[in-house]
């Protein structure tokens, strides 16, 4: 009686265990590698596909990423191709100048330039009074002659101990800043008639006072005497901000030579 009790357990398991059987048949033949196997490229991995065997394509000619058609050349460059076949700076903005364009400018100039060159851009900047190579003063007459698009290109590629700035500045910022560079150079000899109808024309001095700024905030800036190469005041090259001009062509002086031992007998 036991054993009949049991049979219907046995056979419900036994059936059970045929049917994952066949279930698991089912499963394997219906399992292919053919996603797995199709010819298809694997980053860093060769390919049987071309005849070089390299999986990693080389670009077509003259293909453009998304986002980098510079065709303005002018504008990422700062110069153009002259008839000589040099490349030559232009005075000019490759965009209008607006109010908003100088106040970025200006605020990007007060961040990464004044270290060097001062707020008003005499290159008597803080970090100059501690041992620096003092930076150039952009009120004397060699900067005051060069064009815009000098300034552009000095703070793309760097100049002398100057690095670039690339990385600081994009292409507009740059742009901006030599606006600003060039509006604080014509503040430097601004004249009444030069403002606007109706606003009034302030001396740094007038502006110091206004803002409760420190007693002599405005008065002359003397090149430190931890400055590298400390240029004497030239008075040719203007006092912008009554601060002293590294001049433009300072002498070189090369020591004479020894002269030759004479020639043994």
């Amino acid at each position: 009686m036991q054993a009949n009790r049991l049979n219907p357990i046995v056979r419900l398991a036994g059936r059970a265990a045929v049917a994952v059987s066949l279930g698991s048949v089912l499963m394997v033949a219906g399992c292919r590698q053919d996603m797995q196997d199709q010819p298809k490229i694997i980053s860093q991995r060769g390919s049987e596909m071309f005849a070089d065997h390299r999986g990693a394509r080389p670009q077509v000619v003259n293909t453009v990423a998304r986002g980098q058609l510079r065709e303005d050349s002018y504008f990422y460059t700062g110069v153009i191709q002259g008839a000589n076949g040099y490349r030559e700076e232009q005075n000019l903005m490759p965009f209008p100048v607006t109010l908003e364009v100088l106040k970025r400018g200006q605020e990007r100039f007060n961040i990464y330039c004044t270290p060097c060159h001062s707020r008003v851009g005499n290159g008597l900047g803080e970090i100059v009074e501690r041992g620096y190579k003092p930076a150039a003063n952009l009120h004397d007459q060699v900067r005051l002659a060069q064009p815009l698009s000098h300034y552009y290109y000095v703070m793309t590629h760097g100049y002398g101990a100057m690095p670039d700035y690339s990385s600081q500045l994009t292409p507009v910022d740059r742009w901006a800043v030599a606006a600003y560079i060039r509006a604080l150079q014509l503040s430097q000899s601004a004249k009444q008639e030069d403002v606007p109808s109706g606003e009034q024309l302030k001396s740094l001095k007038e502006v110091a006072a206004e803002q409760h700024l420190p007693e002599g905030f405005a008065e002359p800036w003397a090149l430190p005497s931890t400055a590298v190469q400390a240029y004497p005041h030239d008075a040719k090259q203007g006092t912008p901000a009554l601060a002293p001009a590294n001049p433009a062509d300072p002498a070189i002086k090369i020591p004479a030579s020894k002269p030759a031992p004479a020639a043994a007998k």
